[in-house]
C-alpha cells in the first residue's frame, strides 16, 4: 500500500496532482485535486503549463471526468499513482535556493527540530508557486509546538521573520469568511502565534500528525441535529490537526470538531468553549461537528475564558 499522510502531494499518470487530505484510506488515497495540466494554465512546471483548480471548481472537474474517484473527497486509486511528493522533499528542493525557505528552516533547526520532522506543502511541494504564492510549513507531532515557539521567539526579535501585519490579516479574516467578528478573531489567531511573514511573504505553520499519532481513523457519524454549547476543554492535543479535535467536558457531547482551518487551534485545555455545529451520533457518542461546508454559516468555536481575558464578554 502507497504511504501516505496528510498534506503529501501526489502525481497521477495523467499528471493530476491532488494533495492527500487524510491519515487514512480504506481504499484508494483520500485526497483532494489541485493542478491539471492545460496548455491555457497560468503556472508552469518542466515546460508544461497547468491550471490550479479551487475546491468547488475541482469537484465539478472531477465529476465530469473521473465520477468514480468522487466521495465526499477524491479517492486516488492506487494503480493510477505516478509518483508522492512528501513535504520534506521541498525543503531538498528550496533550501539554499529560496531565501524565504532558508530562513524558516533555519530558524527552526535553531530550535533543535531536525529536517526530516519539517516540510513544505501547498504549491511549493510540486513547483507550481507563482509570485503570490503563501509558503505553508510543515512540522509533525509535538515538534510542531517547539517549531510554533521557535517563530513566536523570531518574531519578537529584529530579525527576517515579521509578525502580520493589519492588511494581511484583514485579507486572512475575509478569505475565511467566519462566524465571528474580525476583533474575536484576531485574539483567537495572534494567541495561536502559527503565522508569521518572511521577506513580505505571508507563511503558515501546519500541524501534521506524527507516524505514531495516526492511530484509528475519524468515524462518519449520523447527522442528527444542530446545538449550541458550552463546554470545558479536557485534551488539545490534537488542536491544530485537521480536522481539529477538542475533547469536552459535556453531558451529551464527548468531543468537537472542526474541518474549518479558522478554528484549529482555537481553545486550550482547561478552557470553556461556546461551540456552534452539527451533531453527529458516532456509535455510542455523539459529537459536534464545526465546518460541514466550505464557507459554514451557523457554526464556530469561541474561547470563553479568552474572550473574558481580554475584556469581549
Amino acid at each position: 500500500m502507497t504511504k501516505t499522510r496528510l498534506r503529501d502531494f501526489l502525481v497521477t499518470k495523467d499528471d493530476w496532482i491532488f494533495a492527500v487530505s487524510d491519515y487514512f484510506h480504506p481504499h484508494g488515497i483520500r485526497s483532494t485535486l489541485r493542478y491539471v495540466p492545460d496548455e491555457n494554465g497560468e503556472r508552469e512546471l518542466d515546460g508544461k503549463r497547468y491550471k490550479k483548480y479551487d475546491f468547488d471548481v475541482a469537484f465539478d472537474f472531477m465529476r465530469q471526468n473521473r465520477p468514480e474517484w468522487v466521495e465526499d473527497v477524491h479517492v486516488v486509486p492506487e494503480d493510477q499513482i505516478k509518483k508522492v511528493l512528501p513535504p520534506s522533499s521541498a525543503i531538498e528542493k528550496w533550501y539554499g535556493i529560496d531565501s524565504r525557505v532558508t530562513v524558516v528552516v533555519d530558524t527552526l533547526e535553531k530550535a533543535g527540530i531536525s529536517r526530516d520532522m519539517m516540510g513544505i506543502t501547498g504549491s511549493l511541494l510540486p513547483g507550481l508557486q507563482n509570485e503570490g504564492s503563501d509558503i505553508d510549513f510543515v512540522v509533525y507531532g509535538d515538534q510542531w509546538f517547539i517549531a510554533r515557539d521557535a517563530i513566536a521567539k523570531a518574531k519578537s526579535e529584529d530579525g527576517p521573520i515579521d509578525d502580520i501585519d493589519l492588511n494581511m490579516w484583514k485579507r486572512i479574516y475575509n478569505k475565511r469568511i467566519p462566524e465571528i467578528s474580525f476583533e474575536e478573531f484576531m485574539v483567537h489567531e495572534k494567541r495561536k502565534g502559527n503565522r508569521g511573514m518572511v521577506e513580505g511573504t505571508y507563511f503558515d505553520l501546519l500541524f501534521v500528525r506524527d507516524w505514531e499519532q495516526i492511530k484509528e481513523p475519524t468515524q462518519r457519524g449520523e447527522d442528527i441535529g444542530t446545538m449550541k454549547i458550552e463546554a470545558k476543554v479536557t485534551n488539545a492535543d490534537l488542536a491544530f490537526d485537521a480536522p481539529s479535535v477538542y475533547k469536552v467536558e459535556h453531558d451529551e457531547i464527548d468531543h468537537v470538531l472542526s474541518y474549518t482551518h479558522t478554528y484549529a487551534g482555537q481553545a486550550l485545555a482547561g478552557e470553556t468553549i461556546e461551540a456552534q455545529g452539527v451533531v453527529e451520533q458516532v456509535g455510542d457518542i455523539k459529537r459536534l461537528v464545526v465546518g460541514t461546508s466550505r464557507e459554514p454559516k451557523g457554526e464556530w468555536i469561541r474561547s470563553l475564558t479568552l474572550l473574558e481575558k481580554e475584556g469581549f464578554i
